[in-house]
């Protein structure tokens, strides 16, 4: 199950980067031949698609690893460092065509790109939902934060290109209509896509950095493992009960008490119990750490 898990997923990431590459050269060229700004930087943001997926596909490669002697816990963090590579590209490309696009505030007045760079946007709208509508439901179905983050640079590319048909669009109505401050929204549209590009990339890079810190999971997410346990012959009590994030799946550590006339054997074997029926009801829980402590009665006076 957890080989077919990444299997799916590198497959969709493989798919993510032959689209996002053919959209990258075709959005660039064009671009390049209908004088816009903006389609340029949309061309950019599929570019950094690409080199993304290159670093989830490692990062996938990396968490099915089964775990070693330097790495007990597995490899589930490969993907979610590769999330924070995705993010940082997010940025360093919005920076970037923030800088291209306000250079052409500052320049004589911009000339409104040709009519085939709406056609090319209008390409890239659609194939971008789709990446986007495939990959956000296989990484809620499989779990995987590195997935998710992929989906959104689709998103975040499906924003961008709308934002860019806009300033085209705009562009050439002004040059039509000899309005000549519509000539900028080409330019101005660039800047919408960086802000919607760093933004997303912020916003991924907080997300996995919680993850990476082992970010404790809340009380109604661990409740579920509270009523596993309790329902485990011989536990007296849930002491306490820790569950943390790991990657794509869910390390437990827990603290039962039993009666404390039992044997070491019969402890042990309670505790066996409820590390096996935690692994089994819950998919999440790839690792549980069973700590056996005796009960205490409290006397009423």
């Amino acid at each position: 199950m957890e080989n077919n898990r990444f299997k799916q997923a590198e497959t969709a990431t493989w798919i993510g980067i032959i689209a996002n590459g053919m959209l990258a050269i075709m959005k660039g060229i064009i671009g390049w031949i209908a004088g816009s700004r903006a389609l340029i930087a949309d061309a950019a943001h599929s570019a950094s698609d690409v080199a993304g997926s290159f670093a989830v596909l490692a990062g996938l490669k990396t968490a099915k690893k089964p775990p070693d002697k330097d790495h007990p816990y597995g490899h589930g963090k490969a993907e979610n460092i590769a999330t924070i590579v995705v993010a940082i590209l997010l940025i360093v490309v919005g920076l970037e065509i923030t800088l291209s696009s306000l250079k052409l505030f500052f320049e004589e007045a911009p000339v409104a790109p040709k009519g085939i760079a709406l056609l090319a946007i209008l390409i890239s709208i659609l194939v971008k939902e789709i990446l986007f509508q495939y990959k956000y439901r296989l990484a809620k179905k499989i779990n995987s934060q590195a997935l998710l983050a992929e989906a959104w640079h689709h998103r975040s590319d499906v924003l961008s290109s709308v934002a860019a048909f806009i300033g085209v669009f705009g562009a050439m109505l002004g040059q039509y209509y000899q309005i000549p401050v519509l000539l900028y929204f080409d330019p101005l549209a660039g800047l919408i896509v960086a802000v919607i590009v760093i933004k997303i990339g912020f916003s991924l890079a907080k997300q996995s950095s919680s993850v990476m810190m082992e970010q404790v999971l809340e009380q109604e997410e661990v409740q579920p493992f509270y009523e596993t346990v309790s329902m485990i012959e011989g536990v007296k009590n849930i002491d306490e009960i820790l569950a943390r994030t790991h990657g794509h799946y869910v390390v437990v550590d827990i603290k039962v008490a039993v009666d404390a006339n039992l044997s070491v054997a019969e402890g042990h074997m309670i505790s066996k119990q409820v590390k096996e029926k935690l692994l089994t009801d819950h998919d999440k829980i790839k690792k549980v750490f069973v700590h056996i402590n005796p009960y205490q009665r409290e006397v009423v006076l």
